[in-house]
């Protein structure tokens, strides 16, 4: 197995205790509700820290799927969470995990910066595909962007 890293980083007019609270303690309750693809969450192991395991339930191309998703970490004191995509419909088929650590800050103007650092964990040697690459960043940046907009109108 082949680990490849990927940097990335944006910003959110929402100040980082907010919205570490909605991303993380309270995304179970507000991401059905600021994304109407969105169908359920569920703890199918665990007890919400570490080491859960918790199926979501999505509507996509007039199909219900789903995506497994696996904290590895919970850091509130420095506003740090680290996730794995371990099954499910965003899973490629190339990947054994894709985990997802994330670190929000202090942003311009009482926003945050929300840095993370991607890491897929390959099947083999053979590096991420491209276009799956591009489509799972355009997802997430899309689901980030529906939170922030519910979060701020709902201020």
């Amino acid at each position: 197995m082949a680990v490849f890293t990927f940097e990335d980083q944006t910003t959110s007019p929402v100040a980082p205790a907010t919205l570490y609270k909605a991303l993380v303690k309270d995304a179970d309750n507000i991401v059905p509700k600021a994304v109407d693809s969105f169908k359920s969450v569920e703890i199918v192991e665990g007890n919400g820290g570490p080491g859960t395991i918790k199926k979501i339930s999505f509507l996509e191309d007039g199909e219900t799927k789903f995506v497994l998703h696996k904290i590895e970490e919970i850091d509130e004191a420095n506003l740090g969470y680290s996730y794995s995509i371990v099954g499910g419909a965003a899973l490629p088929e190339t990947a054994e995990k894709i985990t997802i650590d994330s670190k929000l800050s202090d942003g311009p103007n009482g926003g945050s910066v929300v840095k993370l650092s991607i890491k897929y964990h390959s099947k083999g040697d053979a590096p991420p595909n491209e276009d799956e690459l591009k489509t799972g960043k355009a997802k997430s940046d899309a689901l980030f962007k529906v939170i922030e907009a519910y979060l701020l109108a709902n201020a």
